[in-house]
C-alpha cells in the first residue's frame, strides 16, 4: 500500500491553496446571498432559522438538547435561535408525548409554509446556478459537497477547542 501523501508537499500545494481559496469564496457568496433563492423570498430566512426548521421538519418534534445534538452546537444556542421562531409563529413548543412536564419543539403550520416557500425559492436559485450543469455534474457536485460536509462536520467533532497552554506564545519584539 503507497504511503498516504503529506498534504504539504509541493504536488498538493497548489491545488489545496486553490481549494481552500474556492472554499473561502463560496462561503462569502453564500453569506451575501444566504443562497436565500429568486424572488420576493431570496433573503428572507437566515442560515440558523433555515436549518432549525429543516431538521424539524425531517426529523419531527423534538426536545432542545437533541435539537441541538444533531446540529453539532450547544443547547443554550438552540434556544436563543428558536426563541425568535417561537415568537414569530414558525415554531411551537409543546408537550412531549410521554413526558408531559418536558418541551418538545416543533414546526407550526405557519412555519412548515414558510419553509415550503423559502425551498422553493432555493430550489430556483440552484436550477438558475447550474442550468448549464448535466445532471451527472449536479449529481456529482451535490455528492462531494456533501462529503466534504460531513468531513468538516467529523473534523470539528473530533478536535478538541484549544485550551491556553496549547497555543504557542508569540516572542515580544
Amino acid at each position: 500500500m503507497p504511503p498516504t501523501p503529506d498534504v504539504t508537499t509541493p504536488l498538493d500545494r497548489g491545488l489545496l491553496d486553490d481549494l481552500q481559496h474556492q472554499v473561502a469564496v463560496f462561503a462569502r457568496r453564500a453569506e451575501q446571498t444566504r443562497l436565500g433563492g429568486v424572488g420576493q423570498v431570496r433573503n428572507s430566512m437566515d442560515r440558523a432559522a433555515y436549518l432549525l426548521l429543516n431538521r424539524l421538519d425531517r426529523e419531527g418534534p423534538m426536545g432542545v438538547k437533541a435539537l441541538a445534538a444533531g446540529m453539532g452546537i450547544d443547547s443554550s444556542t438552540v434556544t436563543r435561535q428558536v426563541a425568535p421562531l417561537v415568537d414569530t409563529g414558525l415554531v411551537k413548543r409543546a408537550s412531549h408525548p410521554e413526558d408531559g412536564r418536558a418541551v418538545v419543539l416543533e414546526l407550526s403550520p405557519r412555519g412548515q409554509a414558510r419553509l415550503d416557500e423559502v425551498r422553493s425559492s432555493r430550489r430556483q436559485l440552484m436550477a438558475l446556478l447550474t442550468e448549464d450543469w448535466t445532471e451527472e455534474e449536479r449529481t456529482l457536485f451535490c455528492g462531494l459537497l456533501t462529503r466534504f460536509n460531513t468531513a468538516l462536520s467529523a473534523r470539528h467533532h473530533t478536535v478538541a477547542p484549544a485550551s491556553p497552554q496549547d497555543v504557542p506564545e508569540v516572542p515580544s519584539s
